[in-house]
């Protein structure tokens, strides 16, 4: 009865681990994105398989123990469907193990020819960008020596404006300086006019005083003689 529960509890642990196995199996398949992560799960299908060749292998020493002649057959039968079994899940694992690294290898190499193709895309538009950088600042500097010619062309003829209206206004300030000398003279001989007018009007009116004496004298020596 011990015997029986024994090879049962196997059985059932033989069982686990196949469908474990399987299980990661199928997983490397679908769900292995990386190298690192092909290495874990490659490394746990292993111990997986050791663990069950292990079972298998202690199933074999139980039916050997077995004191019914047909239990230890029926056990022998199993435990070389078992290792047919293994040796089969064993060479699953290592053609997804195999397949899966073809595959992580493949897409490593595409990643690396479309970065390098990237890298050669961003150093074309980097030399493009550049070119028309480069064409942009000659223009702006074609454009900026232009108008600092044309500020400097406008410059020297302020310049000469500016000269011509120096001219300008020493020559109207001459002339207001001489307008003011002929002003002045102009004001003195007015002034000296206008004394010699009043002079001249003192002179007409002692000469008028005169003449009306000098007719009233002679009215007076005819009217009145002595």
């Amino acid at each position: 009865m011990a015997e029986d529960i024994h090879v049962r509890l196997c059985l059932q642990e033989i069982v686990k681990l196949d469908l474990e196995a399987k299980a990661l199996i199928q997983d490397i398949k679908n769900d292995v994105q990386t190298v690192e992560m092909l290495d874990d799960f490659s490394a746990n299908g292993r111990q997986k398989i050791s663990s069950l060749r292990g079972k298998i292998a202690e199933l074999e020493r139980l039916g050997l123990e077995q004191s019914c002649t047909p239990n230890k057959d029926a056990i022998a039968g199993n435990v070389e469907s078992m290792r047919q079994n293994l040796s089969s899940t064993v060479k699953s694992l290592r053609e997804a193990c195999i397949h899966k690294k073809l595959e992580l290898d493949r897409k490593a190499k595409d990643e690396l020819l479309h970065g390098q193709w990237n890298m050669r895309r961003r150093n074309q538009v980097n030399k493009e960008t550049l070119a028309k950088s480069a064409n942009d600042i000659s223009e702006s500097l074609v454009s900026l020596n232009r108008t600092m010619a044309e500020q400097v062309k406008q410059s020297e003829s302020n310049i000469t404006t500016l000269d011509h209206s120096s001219t300008a206004l020493r020559k109207t300030q001459a002339e207001f300086n001489n307008m003011g000398s002929h002003i002045q003279n102009s004001q003195r001989l007015l002034t000296k006019y206008g004394r010699r007018e009043l002079t001249d009007r003192l002179l007409i009116l002692l000469a008028l005083v005169f003449f009306f004496a000098t007719v009233l004298y002679i009215i007076k020596k005819r009217l009145w003689p002595a």
